[in-house]
């Protein structure tokens, strides 16, 4: 009988895992599967925290044309009270933009400039999420910084033109600043701009707009509004975009 015990009890012993005075290897792999997770999910966290962290920097002054945070910017701000307001809102990066730009920039730009419309420009930044850069950012900051030059809607316009067939691509710092030189800054004006874009004196302004078009509702770009009532934009043509207009005038 003691030698079946015995037996039994040394079969048991066999069977049972040997630790040696160390961890058990599953143990182990579970610990250091966990940690790895946590090292990743941490990553996450400190980059979007980093990512927030850079959007808070930059200088809070407001553009030429800005009357506070979150608003729009007037393109041109001699337009008398009587005028209908069209509102804009667009992201430098957006292909669809572009088109609208394309096909009633230059008709804007005109009643802009005969003062037959206020136009208040809200340049967002939220396709910098989508694609993975930061060039709707850093061209709404350069645009913002050439308003302070008087050359908001040149310079708006001409960031459109270099805009990059493969949508993601985005604009490289030298590019932004060849748009300004084209937009006619120059001189003490372009040190003066290229001081503005470095130290991001507008970034603040930036992400505020961005902040409150997406509480106010505005979900995609190009948006436009004649006196609050939105533009549709399907089967707009130039003709009746200037009906739109007229049919707005006080």
């Amino acid at each position: 009988m003691a030698s079946r015990t015995t037996d039994r009890r040394a079969k048991i012993e066999a069977a049972a895992p040997r630790s040696r005075g160390g961890a058990n290897k599953i143990v182990v792999a579970t610990v250091v599967a966990v940690l790895a997770i946590a090292a990743i999910v941490a990553g996450v966290i400190i980059a979007d925290q980093n990512k927030k962290s850079d959007l808070a920097k930059g200088g809070s002054s407001l553009p030429a044309g800005a009357s506070a945070m979150g608003v729009g910017l007037v393109a041109n701000t001699s337009a008398p009270a009587n005028v209908p307001t069209v509102d804009l809102w667009a992201d430098l990066q957006c292909p669809a933009c572009k088109q609208f730009e394309d096909a009633f920039g230059n008709q804007i730009n005109e009643m802009a400039q005969n003062n037959e419309i206020k136009l208040v420009v809200h340049v967002l930044s939220f396709l910098d999420k989508n694609l993975g850069n930061d060039s709707s950012n850093r061209s709404a900051n350069a645009a913002f910084c050439a308003a302070d030059q008087d050359a908001f809607l040149t310079y708006f316009r001409g960031v459109y033109a270099i805009q990059p067939e493969q949508e993601g691509t985005g604009y490289t710092d030298a590019q932004l600043r060849q748009v300004a030189e084209a937009s006619g800054i120059n001189g003490n004006g372009l040190d003066t701009w290229q001081k503005c874009y470095d130290a991001r004196e507008h970034n603040q302004y930036v992400e505020s707009v961005q902040t409150q078009s997406a509480k106010d509702g505005i979900n995609s770009t190009p948006t436009i509004k004649i006196d609050g009532k939105p533009l549709q934009l399907q089967g707009l043509t130039p003709q009746s975009l200037t009906d739109q207009v007229k049919a707005a005038t006080r």
